[in-house]
């Protein structure tokens, strides 16, 4: 198994150009960030995520695509409510 900061690189890496920050608590639980590049605040915050729960390089990648879809998900959202409120 990788260190966690290996783990963390990982994640924080699959964001990228945006700020993502991973960290991982006392009971072995990733929580990741992410952050909007414009206004600087958490757009998406995924926590409780076990890190025995990565295993391999594609559990990895699976969570960092499962988190962009939310991502743009939150984006498509937002993106219609400022649509309604120029309405």
């Amino acid at each position: 198994m990788m260190s966690t900061l290996e783990l963390c690189h990982i994640v924080e890496s699959g964001f990228l150009p945006a700020k993502c920050k991973c960290t991982i608590d006392a009971k072995d639980q990733i929580m990741v960030q992410i952050f909007d590049r414009e206004r600087g605040h958490a757009d998406l915050l995924a926590a409780g995520i076990p890190v025995s729960s990565l295993n391999s390089s594609r559990a990895i990648a699976n969570l960092i695509a499962k988190l962009k879809d939310e991502l743009k998900l939150h984006a498509a959202g937002r993106r219609s409510t400022a649509y309604q409120e120029r309405a």
